[in-house]
């Protein structure tokens, strides 16, 4: 049975995780037979985004207490991820990746990332684990993996550019569909990006999901 670690950034699309990718991660997971634990770092949101309103709340939200919620209280601090206990990253997206885990939602290109996280998955590519990371989480590809590392965010140009200045190589996808980069064992998709329904999130992260348990194999 593979084991694979998610990261997690809080709940919520506008401030954390975006909840159906990660509850579809998940559930992709144990369909395909797979075991999995949750992690989150111990910090501070950026802000809080009341999302009935779809504004800041000027409340203060722990990453990791947020994050508890979609895992039903069964996750651990991003500390305490040992890259050598498991078969296989996979980083949900939403918001929170761009606001907690690195601060590309107000750097953009000259964004820096969460030293845990940068930390992390760092070791898995060191492991030469496969990875997969979708919506926004790319962005911290060219962080991790440097120069050359293929991945997509979809077809928005503006993030796409952002991407390649940094040092990565875009490639545009459909919400469907997944890019992998076969050198750095990395896979990702749109989903979010792109995705009307949550059909659309479904199929590439399904896609995503069977392609980097097939790598950890």
């Amino acid at each position: 049975m593979k084991h694979v670690a998610v990261i997690l950034s809080g709940c919520g699309v506008f401030d954390g995780a975006e909840v159906n990718e990660a509850v579809l991660t998940l559930l992709h997971l144990e369909k395909q037979g797979a075991k999995y634990s949750i992690f989150a770092p111990d910090v501070q949101q950026m802000h809080v985004v009341d999302h009935l309103k779809g504004e800041a709340s000027g409340e203060q939200r722990n990453v990791l207490t947020e994050s508890a919620r979609i895992a039903r209280g069964d996750i651990k601090p991003l500390s305490e991820l040992n890259a050598a206990n498991f078969d296989a990253l996979i980083l949900p997206g939403g918001f929170g990746v761009a606001k907690n885990l690195c601060n590309f939602a107000e750097k953009g290109a000259d964004s820096t990332v969460n030293a845990e996280v940068l930390a992390v998955g760092k070791a898995f590519k060191d492991a030469k684990k496969p990875a997969g990371y979708m919506c926004i989480a790319p962005v911290l590809l060219p962080h991790v993996y440097g120069k050359g590392v293929k991945g997509t965010i979809g077809t928005d140009a503006d993030t796409a550019n952002a991407y390649n200045q940094m040092g990565g190589e875009h490639v545009d996808c459909s919400v469907r569909d997944i890019v992998v980069d076969d050198a750095h064992r990395v896979v990702t998709t749109p989903a979010y990006m792109l995705a009307e329904c949550l059909l659309d999130a479904d199929e590439g992260i399904k896609k995503l999901v069977e392609k980097v348990l097939f790598m950890a194999a």
